[in-house]
């Protein structure tokens, strides 16, 4: 998970809650173990009021997703107009750095915290490598395979 903080002498760090379902933007990239976060986050991380973090925000009520504008804070990709607005971690630390004019913005990678579906595909993983590793002792394919494979090639007609 990603999250952006601001040492001393700006506004304090933050932590991003995750975000289930959020798509990926068309201003940011976020990847599968990274959060979007909402107003309410960014409301916190810059120490601003609702009402500011609105205005700052980069929406346009005849268009859905207006093009990327570096002097405004740029939600991620909506599909309708009702959808709640959401923001990559990295874009609100770009805006604090780069138009709020807070110094020393960093971006912190932080550990989530594990979900039943990554403990699922862990044991996958673990159950496929020990499959691998169990056809990688065998020198030479299974007998089985073998027969089968000499019966078909002896079944087809040569071109």
């Amino acid at each position: 998970m990603v999250a952006p903080s601001i040492p001393p002498g700006g506004v304090g760090p933050f932590s991003v809650p995750p975000q289930g379902g959020s798509p990926a933007g068309t201003h940011g990239n976020p990847g599968e173990g990274e959060a979007l976060i909402g107003i309410d986050e960014v409301q916190k991380a810059l120490n601003r009021s609702r009402a500011s973090v609105y205005r700052y925000t980069n929406t346009d009520p005849r268009n859905l997703n207006p093009p990327f504008n570096p002097r405004k804070l740029n939600p991620e990709y909506r599909s309708d107009q009702k959808d709640p607005l959401h923001f990559h971690p990295n874009e609100v630390a770009r805006f604090a750095r780069d138009v709020l004019r807070i110094k020393e913005v960093t971006v912190e990678v932080l550990n989530s915290p594990s979900t039943a579906t990554q403990q699922l595909l862990s044991t996958i993983l673990e159950e496929l490598r020990a499959i691998r590793q169990h056809l990688g002792g065998s020198e030479s394919p299974p007998l089985e395979f073998n027969a089968m494979r000499e019966r078909s090639e002896q079944a087809r007609p040569a071109a």
